[in-house]
């Protein structure tokens, strides 16, 4: 009866931890769950767990830093700045000095517990292979306008890697222009020896032979010219006088030199026309980009001529695109935090609805504005930018100081 007894209370015991273990995985799993929501209502934008994006990868973040760390840093990482911690300097600097806004208003302790036990459960899952880019509607292209300008071009190819006869032409020209170097040389030094006295002639020594002889033995005559020392006569200015001195000689030879370059330049482009003027090069070059824009998919300097929106539906599915994505940097009610006011009349990169929407589909990496073309369609960006444009002159609270031109 006592061995049963034994046997019932170890079982109970063991039952009553099986069933603790399992509701501490089970809570775990919950505010991972939960951690997860507000990970992508608040931090998507700029974070992701396995690549840089305006703030850092946060894969294995909680074994770099420490859970404790993280909350402060979540909750004001500014503050932690400004106090010279180590940790938040390093990230602040590294990442383009791009703010993190404060959560200490908005997200509770627990909230950012939540996204901490997210993200460490995120960071044990292995990496997927990257999904192959989804395109709809107006974004799809045929197989030959997936061809980058990069790919047209190709790629570079090391020296080494160059076709075998391509590399022997090299080399024999190389041996070539060595062996006439030391033909040369050779040749010099054979000759010079039976000139014996007569090279210090002046006949000899004025010619181009003699001077390109004494410019070896440091005689710079041929570069510099002949230092006469005689004053010119009639070239006396309230005292001031000259000597009748040469011209450098290389400055004479590269002022001869521009003379047959113009002509030849006057001739090969207006007299016989074999060449393209500027107004004419810059035409084909509009033709070639033209060619490459209409090859390259999401082309930025390619002219679009998007219209607002203005009709309800568009303008609130905006407001909620621009809630869920934009928020986390621009405010609520596009009042400015991290990134600018969207209420003024002032704008960094233009305040049209074209520009805007280029400014969302590409983004400013430098600034820490990412590229939404991927994330978003093209409906959702122009619903979002037409959003924006409805909120001008809203004035709300707390707003951010101009920033940029006035459009």
């Amino acid at each position: 009866m006592i061995a049963a007894k034994k046997i019932f209370v170890k079982s109970s015991l063991s039952l009553i931890a099986g069933l603790l273990l399992m509701s501490g995985s089970t809570a775990v799993a919950q505010d991972a769950v939960e951690g997860k929501k507000v990970f992508e209502a608040n931090c998507t934008v700029c974070h992701s767990i396995e690549a840089d994006i305006v703030g850092p990868a946060l894969k294995d973040v909680h074994k770099r830093r420490g859970d404790e760390w993280l909350v402060k840093f979540i909750q004001n990482s500014q503050e932690l700045v400004k106090s010279g911690d180590k940790d938040a300097v390093e990230v602040f600097e590294k990442f383009h000095k791009v703010p993190m806004p404060s959560f200490a208003g908005t997200l509770s302790e627990e909230d950012i517990t939540n996204v901490i036990a997210y993200i460490k459960e995120a960071s044990d899952v292995p990496a997927a292979a990257a999904a192959a880019p989804v395109t709809t509607g107006d974004d799809q292209q045929s197989d030959m306008a997936m061809v980058t300008p990069s790919e047209l071009v190709g790629e570079e190819v090391g020296f080494l890697d160059l076709p075998p006869v391509l590399l022997f032409t090299f080399v024999l020209a190389g041996a070539v222009v060595l062996l006439i170097v030391v033909v040369l040389v050779t040749v010099f030094r054979l000759f010079v020896p039976m000139l014996g006295d007569s090279i210090y002639k002046e006949e000899f020594r004025s010619s181009f032979a003699g001077r390109v002889l004494f410019l070896m033995r440091g005689d710079t005559t041929l570069v510099t010219g002949k230092a006469r020392d005689e004053i010119h006569s009639h070239h006396d200015f309230d005292g001031i006088q000259e000597y009748d001195n040469d011209l450098p000689p290389w400055w004479k030879t590269m002022f001869y030199a521009t003379i047959v370059f113009a002509i030849g330049y006057m001739l090969h482009f207006h007299v016989f026309k074999t060449g393209a003027l500027q107004a004419e090069e810059y035409e084909m070059e509009m033709e070639q980009a033209a060619i490459l824009a209409a090859m390259t998919p999401d082309d930025p300097n390619a002219v679009t001529d998007y219209e607002v929106m203005t009709d309800a539906t568009a303008l609130e599915n905006g407001k909620q695109t621009y809630i869920q994505n934009c928020a986390a940097c621009h405010g609520q009610n596009a009042e400015g935090t991290v990134g600018p006011n969207l209420t003024d009349e002032y704008w960094l990169h233009g305040g049209d609805v074209n520009d805007i929407f280029k400014t969302i589909k590409y983004g400013v990496p430098a600034k820490g504005m990412v590229p939404w073309q991927g994330k978003l369609t093209k409906d959702e960006i122009l619903e979002v930018s037409s959003y924006i444009l409805s909120l001008q002159g809203s004035n709300p609270e707390n707003g951010k100081e101009p920033q940029g031109e006035k459009e």
